[in-house]
Formats: C-alpha cells, sequence, structure tokens
C-alpha cells in the first residue's frame, strides 16, 4: 500500500470513530412537565431536588419539555398530546388533578408522576393506591381531607366565630370532599359555613364584597391554581377587609396571609422527583405503589395577626411548625 493511500485510510478512520462512539451513547431521557396554572404560580426547587437525588439533572443527563396551561383547564388535553407527540420518556402532571387526568387520556404507554392534592381512587386516575396498574403512580397530598383541620384552627383562632365561608374554584375534583368536611367542622363548633364559588378576578372581588355584607368572620381559601395565581390579590383582599383566613400552602402565609395548614409541597414534589428518576432507571408505574402525604404543616404570620388585631392563643403557636415574624 502505498503511503498516501495508508494516511488517508488512517484519517478516514479517525474521522469515523467519534462519530460511531457518539451514536453509541444514548440520547438523553425527556421528561414532559405539565401544569394547569403560569410558571410565576409555582416553584419546580423539590421536583429538581428529587431528581438531583435520583442522579438527574437537568440539562445535565435529563430534559424537560415544559407546558403550562396558563390557568386555562380546557387546555390541558391539547397540551398532554403535545407531550405525547413529543414522545417523552415521562409526563409529571403537578398540582392538579385535572392535569393527570389529561395526561390518563392521552396516554397509555409513556410512563406518568403525578402530584397533586386528589383521591386517586375516587377521581378515577388509579385502581388503588397500593397497586395503581397501568401506566401511572404518584404522590397524593389528600389535601381535599383537611378541612375541618382547617376550619377548627380558625375556631381556635376566634372561638366565638359562628360565620365562616370557604371560596373554591368551580370544577375542582377536591372540592366536593373539602366542603363536606368543613360543613362538619363547622356544624360541630354551632357554625355555619357559605361556599363561595369564583372563576375570574371580577368574581374574585364580587365574593369579598359579599362576604363583608355577610359579615363574614372567617375564611377558608382552598388549594387550586387559579388561586396560586392569585395568591397577592387574595392576601391584599383579606388584609384590606379585616378578614382572618387560613390558606392551603406556606407561601400564602409568606405573601402575607394569616395562616396556612396543608402538605409541604416542597417535600411531596422531592418524592415526584424520585420516582421519576427510579422510572427512568427502568422500574413501571404500575410497581410502585400511590405514596400519600404525612407530613403538613401549620404556618403562621405573626406580622398580619398583629395587623388584625389578633393574638395567637398559646394551644395554637405550640403546634405551629413557623411563625413568621
Amino acid at each position: 500500500m502505498r503511503r498516501r493511500d495508508f494516511i488517508t485510510l488512517l484519517g478516514g478512520a479517525a474521522f469515523a470513530w467519534p462519530l460511531a462512539v457518539r451514536a453509541q451513547q444514548p440520547a438523553m431521557p425527556v421528561i414532559g412537565f405539565l401544569h394547569a396554572a403560569t410558571p410565576s404560580s409555582y416553584a419546580l426547587a423539590g421536583l429538581r431536588q428529587g431528581l438531583k437525588e435520583a442522579g438527574y439533572v437537568e440539562g445535565e443527563n435529563v430534559a424537560v419539555e415544559y407546558r403550562w396551561a396558563n390557568n386555562d383547564a380546557h387546555r390541558l388535553p391539547e397540551l398532554a398530546a403535545e407531550l405525547v407527540h413529543r414522545r417523552v420518556d415521562v409526563i409529571v402532571p403537578l398540582a392538579s388533578v385535572a392535569a393527570a387526568l389529561a395526561a390518563k387520556e392521552a396516554t397509555q404507554a409513556i410512563s406518568i408522576v403525578f402530584g397533586n392534592g386528589g383521591d386517586p381512587v375516587e377521581s378515577g386516575l388509579v385502581a388503588s393506591l397500593n397497586r395503581p396498574g397501568g401506566n401511572i403512580t404518584g404522590i397524593s397530598s389528600q389535601s381535599g381531607e383537611l378541612g375541618g383541620k382547617q376550619i377548627g384552627l380558625l375556631h381556635q383562632l376566634l372561638p366565638h366565630a359562628v360565620r365562616f365561608a370557604i371560596l373554591v374554584k368551580p370544577g375542582n375534583p377536591t372540592n366536593d370532599a373539602l366542603i363536606r368536611d368543613a360543613q362538619a367542622a363547622a356544624l360541630a363548633v354551632g357554625g355555619q359555613i357559605e361556599v363561595f364559588a369564583v372563576s375570574t378576578n371580577g368574581e374574585i372581588d364580587t365574593a369579598f364584597a359579599n362576604l363583608i355584607q355577610k359579615r363574614t368572620e372567617a375564611l377558608l381559601i382552598t388549594t387550586d391554581a387559579f388561586f396560586a395565581d392569585r395568591r397577592a390579590q387574595l392576601v391584599t383582599l383579606t388584609a384590606r377587609h379585616i378578614l382572618p383566613s387560613i390558606y392551603p400552602f406556606r407561601d400564602y402565609a409568606e405573601a402575607g396571609g394569616l395562616m396556612t395548614y396543608g402538605p409541604n409541597l416542597t417535600e411531596r414534589d422531592r418524592r415526584v422527583g424520585l420516582y421519576v428518576g427510579r422510572i427512568l432507571k427502568g422500574e413501571k408505574p404500575a410497581d410502585l405503589p400511590i405514596e400519600q402525604s404525612s407530613k403538613f404543616e401549620l404556618v403562621i404570620n405573626a406580622e398580619t395577626a398583629k395587623a388584625l388585631g389578633l393574638t395567637i392563643p398559646p394551644s395554637v403557636l405550640a403546634i405551629a411548625d413557623d411563625v413568621i415574624e
């Protein structure tokens, strides 16, 4: 073989070798993220922490396709279908039963790991908690069962209050259970409770005008992506009308809300991330039982209590997980 031919052959092999190595490298797995609200309404620190603990870091060894419905629940099926068309490896619908149901309707082949506050059996997501079956599993925080506890906390703070109210977003699957729970708790302390359903900013303003007209003494604001996106508006209105209120998650208290009681979302989403990591490593959703959040936290904003002219009873302070001064 002539020297020039040998060099050409060697050069061609050297060029082909890195291409062959690159061709053998596995494609980066892709997670499809689905949420009913807006990017500004939801923190992703917990999910990313869980993924990191499972060995996955976005942009390094896993990619994420984000789909936000911007508070238009009618878009969820379309967005879920986009993720299926994108052929993601796992779909992660967070903080919304409707988003999880949309993902389930969109595919029976792609794994789904949800994290929300509804009853996954009652809502039709899975057949049972221990054996979810099919392509779906996740973490449930059972927020719909907290209404009684939240009304009880309001009663401890305002022992003479008898006129309670609940603010709900129509169509949220957790509403019925939460309202039943809250109504029973209100009746148990000799009180009554009225439900206000709102879907727009204007309806929120109208609802608050009615609350004041009816001399409502305490308000429970329920969990919904619609409310999370309007956190500042709700906190401002309750302060303006001097209406003691309890909210579902600690970020309301951090924004100036009086009191929150509900699941630790960062911890719930961390566990979602861990489940996603296990599935990316080969485990099947059908083999992963639905986990239920066991950590709930009471957060009190002492500055807001003072502004409302309220003294937090020692019995409530004693069980608080955090007091914001």
